[in-house]
């Protein structure tokens, strides 16, 4: 697995549309080496945020391939990702009730369909954005998962592809620092796992996203509809 870019040439990149993955894209394009933006349709509750990453594509200039798994993702309930009948949790990532939010799998699958796109179109390494603030929820995000499944892709495709996963062990206040050095809109982002008009303020990503901006040192252009929670949050894991 693959933390520095210096080898990359051609990459593929998962991208939700969300902050993580943009701001990944747009350094990935900065260096020249964004061959590829594709993105899951999993009938995720937050689906508006596909939307997000094809504007990011565009804006990049890059090919977007949006995969549609729906069907598979109407399979995995029981996640407030995709079971309308859990409800998206309120509150901190650091918080228990958080994972409620995994996805069985989710990374997983969608590692194995991007290597195997990668391949076909003959690029070197497929990128995630994951960070060291998903390793308490999902253990798809964690460093020796992302070792093992590299490990697992160099055996099939015979070393063809490689994984990239710069942010692994950062946080997300210094993905805001790397969006600020590349010129990320952060305004055309989505977060929100209740994929409202408005990002909610309440729900365990808009709590982490407001943090690291604050975190960063940076403004956040993001509207909320309730801006303050975030307050209570962090003030409750002190």
């Amino acid at each position: 697995m693959l933390q520095d870019d210096t080898s990359l040439n051609k990459t593929a990149l998962i991208g939700s549309g969300g902050l993580d993955s943009v701001c990944l894209a747009y350094r990935l394009a900065a260096k020249g080496k964004l061959a590829m933006f594709i993105s899951f349709d999993y009938g995720q509750r937050h689906k508006k945020e596909l939307h997000f990453a094809r504007q990011c594509a565009d804006a990049l200039g890059v090919p977007f391939f949006l995969a549609d798994i729906s069907t598979i993702g109407g399979q995995l309930t029981g996640s407030a990702l995709t079971d309308k009948n859990v409800a998206v949790p309120d509150g901190h990532y650091a918080e228990a009730t958080m994972k409620q939010t995994i996805v069985p799998n989710r990374n997983a699958i969608f590692l194995a369909i991007a290597f195997g796109i990668a391949a076909a179109h003959e690029l070197d390494s497929v990128a995630i954005a994951v960070h060291s603030g998903d390793h308490f929820v999902y253990p798809d995000c964690r460093p020796d998962f992302l070792a093992l499944f590299n490990q697992m892709e160099t055996k099939s495709l015979e070393g063809a592809v490689r994984l990239y996963a710069p942010y692994v062990d950062k946080n997300k206040a210094a993905i805001v620092a790397d969006g600020v050095k590349y010129k990320v809109p952060f305004a055309a982002t989505w977060s929100c796992y209740k994929g409202e008009e408005k990002h909610c303020g309440r729900c365990g990503t808009c709590v982490e996203r407001r943090e690291a901006f604050y975190l960063a040192g940076v403004a956040d252009p993001t509207l909320y509809a309730d801006p303050d929670f975030w307050l209570t949050c962090i003030e409750s894991e002190q």
